[in-house]
């Protein structure tokens, strides 16, 4: 299939080979879209580099999102390779590591809620923001990640289930204002999946096993599920589909509780 053929799509957030935006990556690249990438800094520059040639891609530029400065860059350089934008995936989430371990009221400052919000949430806004222009006549789409820590309370999850909360408000009130110019704007909330960023959230592999006993499918998703839905994010056939959270989580969400055997 080649739902994206002929897309210029920009992923912000590939860390490596087992990160959701590498399923992404690796989704769109099989669906005929032309990739663009970006890098947090150099020590990550080499690994993205490596990664984009087996998408096809030879674009990769440096982008901390906590910079306008860098965002700016991101897409003045994009010109230089593309005459238009269609899509931009924002895979980017961070809160300090103390803010992801213990009980919330104890572990919370003001300055990890502040830096949470600035990359988790407000990075996407950024994005849109400086995005708009290449994108401007293409009807494109704008696709972030969340989880369910937005809406439940989850263990040790703390302020990113806040910053997420305000990253699916931004989703809504983005896609208002985006809307007007044909422009779509969406969240994935995908389950649990061993990655870089979850490593960080303590009694993680607890959390992947429970999630597998009580979702309706009794398992976990993987990137490859996660990049798929993007893909239709993105492509024409999700063309009236906009402000929306999409759960891909083996039907998680919607259980208030799971199989009696399991506590058996």
């Amino acid at each position: 299939m080649h739902l994206l053929k002929g897309k210029n799509i920009l992923i912000v957030g590939v860390a490596n080979k087992h990160s959701i935006a590498s399923g992404i990556a690796s989704s769109m690249s099989k669906n005929g879209a032309n990739l663009a990438f970006t890098y947090q800094n150099d020590r990550l520059r080499q690994k993205v580099e490596h990664l984009s040639k087996e998408w096809g891609s030879n674009i990769c530029l440096p982008c901390d999102v906590t910079k306008d400065e860098d965002i700016n860059n991101v897409f003045s350089n994009l010109k230089k390779y593309w005459d238009g934008l269609d899509c931009v995936v924002h895979a980017v989430g961070f809160a300090p590591r103390g803010e992801l371990d213990g009980d919330f009221l104890e572990v919370t400052t003001r300055d990890g809620f502040k830096i949470s919000h600035d990359i988790s949430s407000y990075s996407f806004i950024a994005l849109a923001k400086a995005s708009k222009k290449l994108m401007e006549g293409r009807k494109g789409s704008l696709i972030t990640l969340s989880y369910l820590g937005s809406q439940k309370t989850m263990p040790n999850y703390n302020v990113m289930g806040l910053a997420k909360a305000s990253l699916e408000a931004s989703v809504r009130f983005l896609a208002v204002s985006l809307g007007k110019e044909g422009h779509r704007v969406n969240a994935i909330s995908a389950g649990p999946i061993k990655t870089l960023a979850s490593s960080g959230v303590k009694n993680f592999r607890r959390m992947l096993s429970y999630n597998a006993n009580r979702a309706p499918l009794q398992r976990n998703v993987s990137i490859e599920e996660v990049g798929n839905a993007a893909t239709f994010l993105a492509s024409e056939l999700a063309s009236g589909v906009t402000g929306e959270t999409l759960y891909v989580d083996a039907g998680f969400n919607i259980t208030a509780m799971g199989s009696l055997e399991e506590s058996n």
